[in-house]
């Protein structure tokens, strides 16, 4: 079958991949589009630690092929958007509500593929740029079938990580004030999870003024190329309650500490180098601002998956407007260059 692999040099595009069959509680899924997400090139850069040789991708959705013992929530046929959280379901996280933090989803990939006998590493406990995939049963989520797939794909990461980040992280309340720092495909979803919130002022900050129509379709109230404090204080003078950073530049993280309002939160969800550091000014936090870390949207994605699917269905969650392009996966290089170039809101590879 065909696939993305990263052999620890190049990337390439293969036809030889080879997958096992569903375990107790996995899933089989034959995979129908996934996300190009800037996560995934990470892996290539060094910026995301990863052992190769790995099969690429985190962002899918697609149809079940097979299940193994102990799954009932799915059966063959059914359509799924799948998660990258393989937790484990059974930890005081877990069991709290809070399956980003089980420490069982972090850090210890599984080898499901092979390639002439050699094995291969899993991204993400997904890697959705293969035509089929095994997941655990926890992370195949259950979506109505007259969704497309395209768009399905996206609320696996950018959509969970997102809007999440408003709802469950943040839990902006209705009325509030947002600023968000980068509008590409995370940002967008920020912004709609600000609107669907019921934020009042929602500031949209990228230095690529094509960005605009598309922030403001989005819920952007106002755009602006920079996130100097002078501009942001012209529309919101006292500062914002809640700043998302979304681009992953350490200067920015001083910059949405500045742009707060008294008892304001700074939202990180740029993904920096591991060992990159940030500064500001202590100083400031002594009126009851806060810094905070997101994972993956704090998201519960049987629950959050299900919301979204709802609110997609009824028009108040934007999916398929954040599609800009299809591209079969033997397209990848392309792909990669319209999103570095900007060019894109999200690339969807299809197989």
């Amino acid at each position: 079958m065909r696939g993305v692999v990263f052999d620890g040099k190049q990337v390439r595009i293969v036809d030889d991949l080879e997958v096992r069959a569903a375990g107790p509680g996995e899933v089989l899924v034959a995979i129908a589009a996934a996300g190009l997400c800037h996560s995934d090139l990470s892996v290539v850069d060094g910026t995301i630690p990863f052992p190769p040789p790995v099969v690429l991708g985190h962002e899918g959705a697609g149809v079940v092929e097979a299940v193994g013992p102990g799954v009932t929530h799915v059966v063959p046929g059914d359509h799924v958007a799948l998660s990258t959280l393989a937790n484990c379901g059974a930890c005081a996280d877990c069991d709290r509500g809070r399956p980003t933090m089980c420490r069982k989803a972090i850090g210890m990939p599984g080898q499901p593929f092979s390639r002439g006998g050699q094995p291969l590493f899993q991204f993400a406990s997904n890697s959705s740029f293969a035509e089929r995939t095994v997941v655990k049963a926890v992370q195949a989520v259950k979506i109505p079938a007259d969704i497309p797939l395209t768009s399905a794909a996206l609320m696996g990461c950018g959509v969970l990580t997102g809007v999440g980040a408003v709802l469950n992280r943040a839990r902006v309340d209705r009325g509030e004030t947002v600023v968000v720092i980068g509008t590409g495909g995370i940002g967008l979803n920020v912004l709609q999870g600000a609107r669907i919130a019921g934020a009042s002022t929602i500031v949209a900050v990228d230095t690529n003024p094509a960005k605009q129509a598309m922030a403001r379709a989005f819920g952007a109230t106002h755009f602006l190329t920079s996130a100097s404090v002078e501009s942001v204080r012209e529309i919101l003078p006292a500062g914002a309650d809640h700043v998302f950073e979304c681009v992953g530049h350490t200067g920015l993280v001083r910059t949405a500490v500045d742009l707060l309002d008294r008892h304001g939160q700074a939202i990180l969800l740029g993904m920096t180098a591991p060992k990159a550091e940030a500064s500001f000014l202590p100083a400031a936090m002594f009126l009851d601002k806060s810094i905070l870390g997101c994972r993956y949207g704090s998201s519960r994605p049987q629950k959050d998956i299900a919301l979204y699917a709802d609110l997609y269905r009824t028009g108040r969650l934007l999916l398929d407007e954040l599609v800009t392009r299809t591209y079969p996966v033997e397209e990848f290089g392309r792909a990669v260059e319209d999103m570095e170039g900007g060019k894109v809101a999200r690339g969807v590879l299809t197989f």
